[in-house]
């Protein structure tokens, strides 16, 4: 199994993240504060996405190191003369002209990562969803666990687009009947909603090239179909417990995905229409 066929596939990277803090310093009072090998700052991420031919990125804010503190992300957006887009973490309480400058600034969307803050912090955030939704920018969700349960009503309400990280997350020991997953594949089949296939080892219980998640990967791929599909590498791999590189997982896909013409929207039609790159 090689990545050879997909190096010359092109690619848009829908999930990494830049860490710079020698230019733009950590929150004191952040929860978590990476270093080593996942510092990651703009000049590395262009570097790498030029070694394996992806041509653009959505950057997602981490909450790791910079919570609300976006300026490592603009920084990176505005560096890249239109390669990357963001997705920045913002306040439930942020005004419409402040998110109507973060759009102008190359920002899509919020990350709304209830993995990290529960729940109950985004049951509240009705007038952000509306704000976001008139602005036509979209909300990119990360959850295990049942949490996709207990949000599908309100983000439904919304309207607002929605990219579900990391194949929602799925937990393979209670299967794909379970509560979350199936709230999943539902969102999938009314296509108001995308689906990253990407952080494989946050949930998988076996090593890559993560079997355990094909069953996964599959069932998104019917409910989704290759048009509500992305991909993406999660780089630089924050807390990972194993060593993970992103030529393994370019691999995957053409293992996962091994119709051509279904890889092509996954990589390259799809992200490039739903984050509107040129």
């Amino acid at each position: 199994m090689t990545a050879t066929g997909v190096l010359d596939e092109p690619k848009i990277d829908c999930h990494c993240h830049v860490l710079d803090p020698d230019r733009f310093p950590y929150r004191e009072d952040t929860f978590y504060r990476p270093s080593g090998q996942e510092i990651a700052t703009a000049r590395n991420l262009a570097q790498m996405h030029d070694a394996y031919g992806v041509r653009h990125g959505l950057i997602v804010g981490p909450n790791s190191g910079y919570e609300q503190d976006n300026r490592c992300l603009l920084d990176a957006i505005e560096r890249s003369d239109g390669r990357y887009k963001g997705i920045a973490v913002v306040a439930n309480d942020m005004p419409r002209a402040e998110l109507t400058a973060l759009r102008a600034r190359g920002v899509v969307g919020v990350a709304f990562n209830a993995t990290h803050h529960g729940v109950d912090h985004y049951l509240g955030a009705g007038a952000l969803l509306a704000h976001l939704r008139a602005l036509d920018m979209c909300v990119s969700l990360q959850v295990w666990q049942d949490q996709l349960v207990a949000l599908a009503p309100l983000l439904g309400r919304s309207g607002v687009t929605l990219l579900i990280d990391h194949c929602g997350r799925p937990s393979p020991d209670a299967g794909l009947a379970h509560p979350g997953f199936r709230e999943l594949l539902r969102l999938g089949r009314g296509k108001r909603a995308f689906v990253k296939l990407s952080g494989y080892a946050k949930f998988s219980r076996e090593p890559h090239p993560y079997d355990d998640m094909r069953p996964y990967v599959a069932a998104l791929l019917d409910a989704f179909t290759p048009d509500g599909c992305l991909w993406a590498s999660d780089w630089p791999f924050l807390r990972a417990h194993e060593r993970i590189d992103v030529g393994p997982l370019m691999a995957l896909v053409e293992r996962f995905i091994p119709d051509r013409d279904a890889r092509r929207k996954v990589l390259w039609e799809t992200p490039r229409r739903v984050l509107g790159f040129g």
